[in-house]
This record gives C-alpha cells, structure tokens and sequence, in this order.
C-alpha cells in the first residue's frame, strides 16, 4: 500500500489479510506471462483494490477517482478483468465460507431464500439491456440474488427490469444447485410460484412461497423473507448501487459482489460500516 492517508472505504490490514492471498494468488499466476511481454506489474494490489471499493461506496464516475489512487483507467482495466475472470466470486465465496464458520455454522449452506430489486439506470446503460417493471413503475434493470439464512450472497443475476421473476428464479435455482448442492430449501415470494417450484422441485429443492397475510396493512415483516430484504438493505448502503450505472449486466453483478466483500471482510474483524448515522 502507498503511503497516503487512507479514506473510510480503504481496507485495514486485517480486512486486507483475508483477501490478500487470492488476488496475490491471481497476480503469480500471470506474472510470468506478463514478463514474457516485458511488462511487470506496476500497481500494488491493495490500492487497486481500494479504489475498487471507493467506486462503489462513494458511487462517483471512474474517472473522478483521486488522483492519489492509480490511474482511473488501470483501475477499470483490473475491475473488468477480475470480473471476467471469476476473482470477485470467488473472493465471496472464501469470506462466506469463514463468516459461516465463525458464526459456528456449517461452511455450506442447507437453506437459501429468493428476492429481487428493481432499480432505476444512469443514462450511459444500453436501452437494450433494460426494460420496465411495470408493477413497481421502474424502467431500468432488476438485481435477482439468492442468500443464506444469514443474508450471505448465494448467486446473484442481474436483467432487465422486465424480466419476470419465475424467469429469473428459474435461472437462480439453476445456478444454486449446480454452485451448492448442499441446498435443500428454498424461500421465496408470490413472484416464483407454480413453474419456479416446479423446476426447484426437479432440482432437489423444495422451495416454499412465504404467502402475505391479506388482512394485514402497510409494512409487515415476513417470515424468511425479511432476511433476503435486509441484505438488499446492506446493498443500498453503498451509492453506486442506489442506481445501476454499469453498461454491462456482468458488471453490475461485480458491483453486488464487491459491496460484500466489504461487508463480509468487515464482519469478520469487527469493524463497523461508517453511515451518515454514524454506526
């Protein structure tokens, strides 16, 4: 890490610890291939990774980056290609596996629970890649994700807002099962009935609707539910995810998975989020 005063989205060294290995891991592995081309590395890995997490939970443009970070550009170039290439998965699955461990649970999860979010785009994202989810009156993209019982991020899908949720859902079950095949049960909301049980049931997964009381009004936590909603809750935390300005769906999905990389790194050495509420 550079020497410059850090912001309160940089990692701690003990944050920094638990994901240093992977992405040192990633960086030898190519290392020898960039040489070859005369081209080492230049940028340290923990400052590249920090002004990842900068984007994220400031939600500023690339290129308003500070200039104490590396360039906006190489910063980019790193973001796209661990996108590519996996590093944001499975960074998030190696820190889901140690937060499940240190709460005293089984490493893989038994049990996982279903939701989306529909979210306004910026003006930059393709109109090919959207659409409008006409009963919430957005038009923009739908972020799918499937969690732990504890609110960990599963797998998440990230579509135009038009896509129906029993399409999503089939595609997420699909995922899960292949991804986990510890899964057994499922919860989900109305939006995934009748097919998408179907298809969980041909997968191994018995997947329950968690049904809303029609005498009841306003607001009313739900059984299961409330712990999908709680992590979309985590998610909004972080600005560029409050609209989804990436040209790509995958890169949208990236965005989702770093915000819990930081989330999860945090809970693992017992730092608290900085919020305009000051928790």
């Amino acid at each position: 890490m550079t020497d410059r005063r850090p912001y309160p989205s940089d990692l701690s060294d003990a944050r920094w610890a638990l994901v240093e290995p992977t992405l040192t891991a990633w960086r030898q592995a190519r290392t020898e291939r960039a040489l070859a081309f005369g081209r080492p590395p230049e940028h340290d890995l923990r400052d590249l990774l920090d002004a990842i997490l900068y984007v994220d939970r400031t939600g500023i443009p690339w290129r308003y980056l500070p200039h104490d970070y590396p360039p906006w550009e190489t910063v980019y170039a790193y973001f796209a290609r661990w996108q590519k290439e996996g590093v944001f998965e499975q960074l998030n699955g190696l820190l889901r596996r140690l937060v499940r461990t240190a709460e005293g649970r089984d490493p893989e999860p038994t049990a996982c629970i279903i939701d989306s979010q529909s979210i306004k785009t910026s003006t930059n994202v393709p109109s090919a890649t959207q659409g409008a989810d006409v009963g919430k009156r957005i038009v923009g993209r739908k972020r799918n994700i499937v969690t732990d019982t504890i609110g960990l991020l599963l797998v998440v899908l990230v579509t135009a807002a038009s896509v129906q949720d029993g399409t999503a859902g089939r595609q997420l079950l699909t995922a899960v099962a292949a991804e986990h095949p510890t899964i057994g049960k499922a919860w989900a909301d109305m939006g995934y009935k009748n097919a998408v049980v179907e298809h969980a049931a041909a997968l191994g997964i018995d997947l329950e609707i968690v049904r809303r009381d029609p005498a009841t009004r306003g607001f009313v936590v739900q059984r299961r539910r409330w712990v999908v909603e709680r992590t979309f809750g985590w998610l909004m935390n972080h600005r560029r995810l409050a609209r989804d300005y990436e040209a790509l769906p995958a890169r949208s999905e990236a965005m989702v998975h770093v915000a819990m990389i930081s989330l999860m790194t945090r809970r693992l050495t017992g730092e608290t989020t900085p919020t305009w509420r000051g928790t």
